[in-house]
């Protein structure tokens, strides 16, 4: 028993939430899975995710959902700019447009029964070169073979084994944090253009219905006052702020990444990396995971057509997001008079096209896909 080999379909590396989630539905589709850990498993990650209509179904297939104690839904999206004076709305009659949920309440979960399965494993530091050389590994004094690996982490951005295709967009600084407000938000979620770069404003889940969070994203580094900025753009829905002093911040490098080994599938993080414009990245990392199962129906994992199609999907939807969220950030924080008139335009037919402004909706929901 001591040379036993323990074999896997898929080793998984990346223990967060894409990671566990893509774990958790390789095993319904009774796949052998196992995933590791480079750090422990503490979890000090305070922020919320906003789950749009289709990554909520998602959840609900994997039994995720309903146990879920602390959630928030959105109702309406409000969307404004410093160039034009309405305000867009984005509402859907028929169901809410996402709801926000903390982070921390899901990967706990999830985490949770790959650990009551015995199939997460932490503090595991191995090569990734090693692995798909070999398809093997030893740890916790253990054997393990596997066919195929899977990436599900941004740790591994500059991995030599993965080729980064950077857009044409430069990189931002993003800033997440918490605030209370005098006036309740009604479950409504807003996002708003400044100069130095898109502000977005969600309801947090909280008795009071008055507790948001916020993120900020912006090329320039320098000294911000959050609590002028949220007070400066939303006093009027959200009356009196006072900010929460955590903020957290993390640098946002636009890219989508090729592997280098035909046996490697990136996922998530690892994958591409958008602006935080729509609040769509993990959402799409949840397209990542439905598209992978969704063609494991059809091809085995050893089929070369599995992986080649997988990319072909995934590149194509990523890329319209980068190009669509890199173009909104270029137009705002160049001020010049061409792009005020181009946003001028589109934001006007969105204004009076209803048909359009339903497209938007059903995307920012899920429902459909930019491509």
């Amino acid at each position: 028993m001591k040379n036993k080999i323990h074999k896997y379909d898929f080793l998984i590396v990346g223990a967060g939430m894409i990671g566990c989630l893509t774990a958790l539905s390789l095993l319904k589709k009774k796949f052998k899975v196992l995933v590791i850990e480079k750090d422990n498993l503490r979890i000090e990650d305070t922020r919320t995710l906003a789950v749009n209509a289709k990554s909520r179904d998602f959840l609900k297939k994997l039994n995720l959902w309903d146990d879920l104690k602390e959630t928030q839904p959105i109702q309406n999206i409000y969307i404004k700019d410093y160039i034009n004076s309405k305000e867009l709305i984005f509402e859907n009659k028929e169901e809410e447009m996402g709801t926000v949920i903390y982070n921390k309440e899901l990967l706990l979960k999830t985490r949770g029964i790959l650990l009551y399965k015995k199939l997460l494993y932490k503090n595991i530091n191995i090569s990734i070169e090693d692995l798909l050389e070999s398809k093997k590994a030893i740890f916790e004094n253990k054997q393990f073979e596997f066919k195929k690996i899977i990436l599900t982490t941004g740790k591994f951005f500059n991995n030599d084994l993965i080729i980064n295709k950077k857009s044409f967009a430069e990189g931002h600084t993003s800033y997440v944090g918490f605030f209370n407000h005098s006036k309740n938000h009604q479950n409504n979620a807003y996002e708003t253009f400044t100069s130095k770069g898109p502000l977005a404003i969600l309801p947090a889940p909280n008795k009071s219905q008055k507790y948001s969070t916020f993120i900020y994203s912006s090329k320039i580094d320098c000294k911000i006052n959050f609590k002028k900025l949220i007070s400066d753009n939303f006093k009027k829905s959200h009356g009196n702020i006072i900010l929460n002093r955590n903020i957290k911040n993390f640098t946002v490098t636009p890219h989508i990444s090729s592997p280098l080994d035909k046996d490697l599938l990136l996922l998530g993080d690892t994958l591409r990396s958008i602006h935080p414009v729509a609040g769509q990245g993990w959402n799409l990392g949840v397209k990542d995971i439905l598209t992978f199962i969704n063609l494991l129906d059809r091809y085995s994992i050893d089929d070369p057509k599995l992986y080649s199609l997988y990319y072909a999907r995934r590149k194509v939807d990523s890329f319209a997001y980068l190009s669509f969220t890199s173009l909104l950030n270029s137009l705002y924080e160049n001020e010049s008079n061409l792009n005020k008139f181009i946003i001028r335009l589109g934001y006007e037919s969105l204004l009076k096209i209803s048909y359009l402004r339903d497209i938007f909706i059903k995307q920012a929901m899920g429902r459909i896909s930019l491509v």
